[in-house]
C-alpha cells in the first residue's frame, strides 16, 4: 500500500507541468483569437461603453498577467467565470451539467469497442491465415474507414427512420444511447481488434502457452486465462490513449444526435463566441484526458504486477 502510495504521488506530479501546460494555453485562448471576442459576442450594433463594461466585468480590461493570476485562481476555486452570452450562467456550473451526458457517451463507446474488438480479435488471432482472419481484417479495415459523421447518419437512415427500431436523437432512455455509442466505438472496435489479433497471435508463440496445453487445460482456459490477459498489456495503452479521441469524437457525435454533452455546448459555445464557455470546455476534456491516461498507467500494474509505475 505503501509503495501504491508512493508511485501515485510520482505520477501526480508528473502530471502537474501538464496541467499547468493546458491551464496556460485554455487562457490564452481568449487572446490569440482574432478580433475582439467581447465585441463579437456583443455584436456589431454594441456601443463602446458595453463593450467596455463587460470588460471590465469580466476583468478583461486588466494586465495580461492579472489576467493570468485571476484565471489560476478562479481555477483553483472551481470557478472558470460566466458566460458571455448569459452573466447569470456560470460556465462551470453549465458544463458539470453536461459533462455526465459526454462521459456517459465515451464509456458506453468505449464498452462497445471491447464488446466488438476482443472476441472478434481473439478468434481472429487464433485462425490466423484462415478464412474468419480475413474477414475480420475487412471488418475491422471497414470500421477504421468510416468516420463518424458519415457511419452516424446512415445508422440514423437504417435504424430509425427505415426499420423505425431506436429514436434518432436526445437522451432520455437507454434506447437513445444505442447510436451515438455504436457510432462512437465503431472506429475504436476496428483498431483494438487489430490490436488483439497482432498481441495473440504473438502471445501463442510463448512458452507458458506450450506448457500451459501440457498441463491439459482446454485451448478456451488458455486463451481467456492466459493469452489473452498478457496480451492485454499494449491493448490498455491504446484504450487509454484513445479515450481522450473519443472525447474528441464525442463532438462530432453529439451534433449528429442532438446529445446533450461537452462536445454539442463547445460548438454551441464556438458558434455564438461564447469564448468563456469554450475555454471551460476544452480545459475540462483536456484534463479528463490527462487524468485517463493515468488510470491506464496503473492497469498496467493490475495486469501485470511485474510492471512497476515509475
Amino acid at each position: 500500500m505503501r509503495t501504491f502510495l508512493i508511485n501515485l504521488g510520482k505520477r501526480l506530479l508528473l502530471v502537474l507541468p501538464v496541467v499547468w501546460a493546458v491551464v496556460t494555453l485554455v487562457f490564452l485562448l481568449i487572446h490569440i483569437v482574432p478580433g475582439d471576442p467581447v465585441r463579437n459576442a456583443l455584436g456589431d450594433n454594441a456601443t463602446e461603453a458595453q463593450v467596455m463594461e463587460l470588460k471590465h466585468r469580466l476583468g478583461l480590461d486588466l494586465p495580461l498577467s492579472s489576467q493570468y493570476i485571476n484565471y489560476w485562481r478562479g481555477v483553483l476555486k472551481g470557478d472558470l467565470g460566466v458566460s458571455l452570452l448569459n452573466p447569470s450562467d456560470r460556465v462551470a456550473e453549465k458544463i458539470l451539467s453536461r459533462y455526465p451526458a459526454t462521459i456517459e457517451l465515451a464509456l458506453a463507446g468505449l464498452f462497445v469497442a471491447i464488446l466488438i474488438s476482443v472476441p472478434l480479435g481473439v478468434t481472429a488471432g487464433t485462425n490466423q491465415g484462415k478464412l474468419i482472419d480475413n474477414v475480420a481484417s475487412v471488418i475491422a479495415l471497414l470500421g477504421i474507414s468510416t468516420p463518424g459523421f458519415v457511419l452516424g447518419p446512415l445508422m440514423i437512415l437504417l435504424f430509425a427512420i427505415k426499420l423505425d427500431l431506436l429514436p434518432v436523437s436526445g437522451r432520455y432512455g437507454p434506447e437513445y444511447l444505442i447510436l451515438p455509442a455504436v457510432t462512437m466505438g465503431a472506429a475504436l472496435a476496428s483498431i483494438l481488434t487489430r490490436m488483439v489479433r497482432s498481441s495473440v497471435i504473438e502471445e501463442l508463440n510463448e512458452d507458458y502457452v506450450r506448457t500451459a496445453r501440457a498441463k491439459g487445460l482446454s485451448e478456451r482456459q488458455v486463451i481467456y486465462k492466459h493469452v489473452l490477459k498478457n496480451g492485454l498489456i499494449p491493448v490498455v495503452t491504446i484504450i487509454g490513449l484513445q479515450f481522450g479521441v473519443l472525447l474528441a469524437g464525442a463532438i462530432i457525435t453529439e451534433i449528429i444526435f442532438s446529445w446533450p454533452g461537452i462536445g454539442r455546448l463547445t460548438i454551441d459555445s464556438i458558434n455564438a463566441r461564447d469564448f468563456p464557455m469554450v475555454q471551460g470546455c476544452i480545459l475540462m476534456i483536456a484534463i479528463t484526458y490527462i487524468f485517463a491516461n493515468l488510470i491506464t498507467d496503473f492497469a498496467y500494474r493490475l495486469l501485470d504486477p511485474r510492471i512497476r509505475v515509475e
